[in-house]
């Protein structure tokens, strides 16, 4: 899946972006609301994505920024064994919060998926003081459903349909898919 919006390109992860992940899964914002992956080298981050790569049941986009070509985040799209449905997440490098890029990313990425029947329910999953992550899930149309203590720690679950994302196909993001 390859999704352009009017700022971003959004393509599926490859060891061209072993540096940023290097970068981004180091941030302290990764390393509390998502977990240290020990990623102490490049070698690691490449080792990480082709871990990524080989798992049918996740996807990472990486999120670029379109006229610099410049990688500032990631989309995830993961079918976790816990959870009844794939979930959707994000992380972007602090430099680029407040700017709507990871709003942008995510609903582009959720669009295309509707649009290619991917889903009927969507779920995100937040520890309960990632707060600026609570506040964008909710902004996309996900809502709280219920709490649960997955390997000792309690994480927020949120729930959508596609139709509760997109009512009346509204909401036409502007963006396409990049064959």
């Amino acid at each position: 899946m390859r999704i352009a919006t009017e700022r971003l390109t959004l393509s599926p992860i490859s060891e061209k972006d072993t540096t940023f992940v290097f970068e981004l899964l180091n941030t302290e914002g990764w390393v509390k609301n998502i977990g240290d992956r020990n990623i102490r080298s490049e070698k690691d981050a490449r080792e990480y994505i082709q871990k990524v790569n080989s798992n049918p049941h996740i996807t990472y986009l990486t999120v670029k920024l379109k006229k610099e070509g410049l990688p500032i985040g990631l989309v995830t799209i993961i079918k976790r064994d816990y959870l009844p449905s794939k979930d959707v997440g994000f992380a972007f490098l602090p430099q680029f919060f407040h700017k709507g890029y990871a709003f942008e990313a995510t609903k582009a990425v959720l669009l295309a998926m509707v649009s290619s029947n991917e889903f009927d329910i969507i779920l995100a999953i937040s520890l309960p003081d990632n707060n600026p992550s609570i506040k964008l899930i909710e902004k996309l149309g996900l809502k709280f459903e219920k709490t649960i203590n997955h390997e000792n720690s309690i994480l927020g679950v949120y729930k959508a349909s596609k139709e509760e994302l997109f009512p009346d196909n509204e909401a036409r993001i502007s963006y396409h898919t990049i064959t």
